[in-house]
């Protein structure tokens, strides 16, 4: 497999999948629902983070409890229109190409002009 430029590096490129839904769940669980694009603010790939999700609250001996995690990924999930929406690399890819374009034709266009009137 080639890599493309927007390939993230190992370990972002794994599929992490969604995680399953808990009576209990953990701040890797809501982590993991960012991840996996649940949430629709990102596309699916894994945030390699410093510290994991919730761990300054467990530092500051605030850990946030499960009632807290369950409502935090009820309140963050996306509808399926959301989730689509996020997909930067679908429909969309005509976009850069199109960039890359205008970079180069604008400059062309303005050379020529400032060298045919002169």
């Amino acid at each position: 497999m080639t890599l493309r430029s927007e390939t993230p590096p190992s370990p972002a490129n794994l599929d992490f999948g969604t995680p399953p839904d808990d009576e209990n769940p953990t701040s890797a669980q809501l982590k993991a629902d960012i991840d996996s694009g649940r949430t629709g603010d990102k596309v699916s790939h894994g945030d390699v983070g410093a510290a994991p999700l919730g761990t300054c609250d467990e530092a500051g001996d605030t850990p946030p409890t499960p009632q807290r995690i369950k409502l935090a990924r009820e309140n963050e999930a996306a509808s399926e229109r959301v989730r689509a929406a996020a997909d930067v690399h679908g429909e969309r890819s005509w976009v850069m190409p199109l960039f890359y374009g205008a970079v180069v034709a604008i400059p062309v266009v303005v050379g020529a002009a400032i060298l045919l009137l002169r």
